[in-house]
């Protein structure tokens, strides 16, 4: 097998596991603080193991000016999952998957104030759509949502922004390969959530039972772990046109089993508002064609 069709087949699988987190994460029974908290415990110790057996050293001395970067890009992951994990309690999957891939767009926009550059008329047509997609998601004149399925929207637009906000921190970080740059985010955001979680809810097992236990595991080991490490792995070898594309799995995925094996329904102007969001962010990520 090519190197190519390898990171193809681990990009794609790393979307597809991605996809199954919301599934795992309702069946624990601790707050999104807590598996927030644990999922950075168990991946960071399993890439640990990783490094220390395959001799990888972190060189301390090369990344110092770039610390602060990865210390801030590591607390905004910890953030983030909590709130997409709270999406997940207050909307169905589908909505909050799809509130979160706003994220994007997001660095559409934010990218042009930080490097100085002119947003282009597809950059526009896809922000404005995308935003559409957004507010027919909410289900506009569905009284029957509620102000659950709005919080839970506004959750999953929380972890958008500190999603985008990862990416743009990323693309500062010039020194760190891709998996000690996760290890040290991840470490970041240990540091950063445990506190936290100290100071609100607390830590407490009292419970968690068997299922519970096992679907933690997986979330942190699997989803996160093992996943993360495929999925930076990957990247080195394919074209950011086809990564992009692959990337859209991972929401499909989230989509169909929360309709299919959760029986969440969403209605056709969600529906709607979702082909809009997918569609033209992906549109966005898409290089334009040359005129010749």
């Amino acid at each position: 097998m090519t190197p190519t069709n390898r990171s193809r087949l681990m990009l794609i699988g790393s979307m597809a596991v991605f996809g199954t987190i919301s599934v795992f994460v309702r069946n624990i029974s601790l707050t999104s603080g807590e598996v927030a908290l644990w999922r950075a415990v168990l991946a960071a110790a399993l890439i640990a193991v990783w490094l220390l057996v395959s001799k990888q050293k972190i060189s301390f001395g090369a990344i110092k000016k770039e610390l602060p970067l990865l210390i801030f890009s590591g607390m905004a992951m910890g953030f983030n999952w909590i709130f997409l994990f709270e999406a997940y309690k207050y909307t169905t999957v589908s909505v909050a998957t799809l509130s979160y891939y706003f994220a994007p767009v997001i660095v559409t926009v934010v990218c042009p104030l930080l490097f100085r550059e002119k947003m282009t008329a597809k950059q526009w047509i896809c922000f404005g759509m995308s935003t559409l997609g957004i507010v027919l998601i909410t289900g506009i004149g569905d009284t029957s949502s509620g102000s659950s399925h709005l919080k839970g929207i506004l959750f999953g637009l929380a972890a958008a922004v500190l999603y985008a906000t990862v990416v743009l921190i990323n693309k500062f970080i010039k020194n760190v390969s891709g998996i000690h740059r996760t290890f040290l985010q991840f470490l970041a955001a240990i540091v950063t959530l445990t506190p936290y979680i100290l100071l609100t809810s607390g830590i407490s097992f009292a419970g968690m039972d068997t299922k519970g236990w096992i679907c933690l595991l997986i979330v942190g080991l699997i989803h996160t772990g093992i996943t993360y490490c495929m999925y930076f792995s990957s990247l080195r070898e394919l074209p950011g046109q086809e990564a992009a594309i692959l990337s859209y799995i991972d929401p499909l995925l989230a989509v169909l089993i929360s309709v299919v094996l959760l029986g969440e329904a969403m209605t056709p102007i969600q529906i709607i508002g979702g082909v809009l969001i997918l569609g033209f962010t992906l549109w966005n990520e898409l290089p334009s064609k040359k005129a010749s």
